[in-house]
């Protein structure tokens, strides 16, 4: 007789093996049989299903009506511990840590930390170094585009789009942090769940604010029993953060006050010409939110230029003649995508009718790069915004290029 396996919460951390059946926020009970199970346990073990399978059904439809189904990061709620992420939420209990991930939903239960862990993301690798829980870290996705120090002996996954199922059961990993970048990522990881892997999603990229993302280190911590820790990196990060803005916020009215032609804040501009098309952050961008805490100049903050794109989509998509209209007197270019003014001139003849260009103000975010192609920008960038920050700013103000953390200068 087959048994269905629809569990609505996932318990990680017991040393006993087996499937547990849930209602709603509480494991009810598990039922753990061998190869040899008599035919009266099995037929007890459905029985016992059927029974909690309509009490489950009725439960999801008052859950239903209560909630309509939506998570906070749906209804734009912040979650409750939160301070700017909205897509996931931390429950402490007495004797459990409750671990809740949407877009899609994943709802685990923390008894213990996890001491064998498999990454599909480079971001993920920074969020445990940042934590010191690397002895953790066993399995990875691309270990060429891990910029981070790593052990060396951590299982090769193979490709991120891909894992390979073989590895990742022998790799016996208590959890692997999967991304929900679309469709077919979900079939993915779905397909590996279906194997037995433990899966939660670590979908930090799917924030708007730079602080949003890093606050995602929390997760990695209530994972890896260090949320404590996790909690004061964060808090640093957020103070430091928020000191650089307010800064930034002084600098440029002092400009405003005591220099007539630096009246206008410094122009910025971003992203490149592919084929045909130029792509640049939208109000709701990161990047966005790393401009205008700088105080920087930029057309799109709130997208009212573009009155049909959504507010909520990450980039812009721009003819060159619309980004020539926008960003021809530009004063910084950065994120541009060659290593040097002449390389960049070589891909499109276009970037150089730019005046950042023609004025040599042109950086990339390459300055931590590994030959293989490793950049320390989507690791170490993504924990310590306040780095990213003070390198827009140092940018604005055409500072010395060995200040800068992430971005480096075109010559």
């Amino acid at each position: 007789m087959s048994y269905p396996e629809t569990p609505l919460t996932t318990v990680v951390g017991s040393k006993k093996k087996g499937k547990s059946l849930s209602f709603g926020r509480f494991s009810l009970f598990s039922l753990h049989m061998s190869k040899k199970s008599s035919t009266f346990a099995v037929i007890m073990r459905n029985v016992i299903h059927k029974i909690f399978q309509s009490a489950n059904i009725l439960l999801l439809v008052a859950l239903c009506v209560a909630g309509c189904g939506k998570q906070p990061a749906e209804q734009g709620i912040l979650p409750a511990g939160n301070k700017y992420a909205t897509g996931f939420q931390l429950t402490e209990t007495d004797t459990a840590l409750i671990v809740e991930v949407f877009q899609p939903y994943k709802r685990m239960v923390i008894t213990e930390p996890m001491k064998r862990i498999g990454t599909m993301s480079t971001v993920q690798v920074g969020f445990l170094y940042a934590l010191d829980a690397m002895e953790s870290l066993v399995a990875v996705c691309n270990p060429e585009l891990i910029y981070t120090p790593v052990k060396g002996d951590e299982i090769d996954l193979g490709d991120s789009m891909k894992p390979s199922a073989e590895r990742t059961l022998q790799a016996g990993l208590d959890i692997l942090l999967a991304v929900n970048y679309g469709q077919y990522d979900n079939l993915e990881a779905t397909r590996l769940e279906k194997l037995g892997v433990p899966i939660i999603y670590i979908n930090e990229w799917q924030e708007h604010s730079p602080l949003a993302r890093a606050e995602w280190i929390r997760v990695l911590g209530a994972l890896t029993g260090k949320l404590h820790e996790a909690d004061s990196i964060f808090h640093e990060v957020e103070k430091k953060y928020l000191s650089l803005s307010g800064e930034a916020g002084l600098s440029a009215k002092r400009s405003v006050s005591e220099t007539v032609c630096q009246a206008k804040p410094v122009s910025i501009m971003s992203g490149n010409n592919f084929r045909g098309t130029w792509y640049v952050p939208s109000g709701k961008n990161y990047l966005a939110y790393l401009f205008k805490d700088a105080r920087a100049d930029y057309p799109f903050y709130t997208n009212d230029q573009r009155p049909m794109t959504n507010d909520y989509s990450t980039s812009i998509p721009l003819t060159i003649e619309e980004t020539l209209r926008y960003f021809h007197d530009a004063d910084v270019w950065v994120g541009a995508g060659g290593n040097s003014l002449a390389e960049l001139a070589e891909l499109d003849e276009k970037h150089t009718w730019f005046k950042a260009y023609q004025s040599g103000r042109v950086y990339n975010w390459r300055k931590q790069i590994k030959a293989g192609g490793a950049n320390n920008f989507w690791e170490r960038g993504v924990v310590h915004p306040e780095e990213m920050l003070e390198d827009v700013i140092h940018v604005l103000n055409n500072a010395p290029d060995s200040l800068l953390h992430f971005a480096e200068r075109l010559y």
